[in-house]
């Protein structure tokens, strides 16, 4: 059980920093760019909200898979495919995580608004400068957010890790498939300890976000 948790953390905490990293510049680019894309991309971003998971991991299967052009890319580097690996999970987390990573950093930067930017502006700091030194230390509650929600979606994914990954054991087995796989198995006393914990997670996540929503507006009544 010890392997399980540790593999579930691990997926989620590599996915939570990646997307930390890759989710920042799209998120900044939605919030503030002007081109006609951005309706388009911000409607891409969200479809794992609403796509079935087991259809997102259909097609991130075959992505992922030996057949793919993507794996012939890769073969002289002696990939194989990526399907059925823990690798392949990182990269489908990725792309099923990646809206409750962005919505919240696109909010974030939203919510700092023109003024401070714009007053940096007039003392001289570069478009790099306003961003590393105003925009980022304002929207330091938004990464928070997406961390909190991007790790917590990631630890309860199951129809991506089932589809891409299966339930192969120190390889591709978390928290959700374990749970399946002991129902399968009839061992409901250790599902209802699963399924407790993540409950408790779940809930520990959502006190957490509501308890940073009301600090959020603590400060900004105290700004005002």
């Amino acid at each position: 059980m010890g392997e399980v948790l540790w593999l579930t953390a691990k997926l989620a905490g590599i996915t939570t920093l990646l997307l930390l990293f890759l989710a920042t510049p799209l998120a900044w680019w939605l919030a503030r760019g002007r081109s006609r894309w951005r309706a388009p991309v911000t409607a891409l971003v969200a479809l794992p909200i609403v796509l079935p998971p087991t259809v997102l991991g259909f097609y991130l299967l075959i992505a992922l898979g030996p057949k793919s052009p993507l794996i012939a890319l890769l073969a002289p580097f002696g990939v194989r495919t990526l399907a059925f690996t823990f690798e392949g999970l990182v990269i489908g987390s990725l792309i099923y995580s990646l809206p409750f990573a962005v919505q919240p950093l696109r909010n974030a930067f939203l919510a700092v608004g023109d003024e401070p930017l714009e007053a940096a502006a007039t003392l001289g700091a570069s478009a790099w400068q306003r961003f590393w030194r105003v925009a980022l230390p304002l929207a330091v509650p938004g990464y928070v957010a997406a961390a909190i929600l991007t790790f917590a979606h990631t630890v309860g994914e199951f129809g991506v890790v089932m589809m891409l990954g299966g339930n192969i054991p120190g390889e591709t087995t978390v928290l959700s498939t374990e749970i399946y796989r002991l129902v399968e198995g009839l061992e409901w006393g250790q599902a209802h300890r699963l399924s407790l914990l993540l409950l408790a997670f779940a809930f520990t996540v959502l006190l957490a976000l509501l308890s940073l929503e009301s600090r959020s507006k603590i400060l900004l009544r105290r700004d005002a």
